[in-house]
């Protein structure tokens, strides 16, 4: 395949993000893959998107849950319910 029809048939940045699950996913064809990873060699901006996507997901992924404490949990509550309170009771006009 010539360089320039190579050129005409790479991955735009659309195109790119259109797949992105998919390829963080790893749940495609080799070809599309094989084409993806293509574009992110010469597109700095994609493989920022890409690779900043991918780290996210991994500390999501790896962390737990944090549990509040019972008596923290209740007194944001309260507050959550009473700031909602105080705006109810306000004058839309």
């Amino acid at each position: 395949m010539a360089n320039s029809e190579r050129r005409r048939q790479q991955v735009t940045c659309s195109e790119f993000l259109k797949e992105l699950t998919d390829y963080l996913d790893d749940t495609m064809d080799a070809q599309t893959k094989a084409e993806l990873e293509d574009h992110l060699q010469w597109c700095h901006n994609c493989y920022v998107i890409c690779n900043t996507t991918k780290r996210t997901i991994e500390i999501y992924r790896d962390s737990s849950l944090y549990e509040l404490p019972d008596d923290l949990r209740s007194r944001l509550r309260s507050a959550i319910l009473t700031k909602c309170k105080g705006h109810e009771n306000q004058d839309p006009s």
